[in-house]
């Protein structure tokens, strides 16, 4: 929960500064990715700041390609309580190297995008001057 000093945001607030729906913050809070937010007697959601960098954390995360399976598993190992650092460390390791693979999957599948990209300007480039060559030819 929020410390009573924390500044709490409301949800319409929170989704104008993050440039996301309400809606998409209310899903992540569905399938379990954010906790509960906390709720004022007009039942607003609102949001510690906490909450904020949690939610930060998974729009950077959905950016990057992880996809939600892992979102899961990640926020599981670090919402658990009471475990020892080693253990933590060790879970911390294995995502991070999960994390790595699918960062270089998407790398790849982006160098993949550019290579096509680039033959796709190629080829039309090379069209332009044979459509220039054929106007130039029919001028003389």
């Amino acid at each position: 929960m929020a410390d009573k000093e924390e500044p709490l945001v409301q949800i319409g607030e929170l989704a104008k500064q993050l440039g996301i729906t309400t809606r998409t913050i209310r899903y992540y809070e569905e399938i379990g990715l954010m906790g509960l937010s906390q709720r004022v007697g007009t039942g607003a959601r609102l949001y510690s700041q906490d909450d904020i960098r949690r939610l930060k954390f998974i729009l950077k995360l959905k950016e990057l390609g992880i996809g939600l399976k892992e979102m899961h598993e990640l926020a599981e190992h670090f919402d658990q309580q009471n475990q020892l650092f080693d253990t933590q460390q060790h879970q911390f390791k294995t995502i991070a190297q999960r994390l790595l693979k699918i960062l270089n999957l998407n790398i790849y599948k982006i160098d993949e995008k550019i290579s096509k990209l680039s033959s796709l300007r190629k080829n039309i480039v090379d069209y332009r001057a044979r459509i220039l060559d054929t106007i130039k030819e029919q001028e003389s």
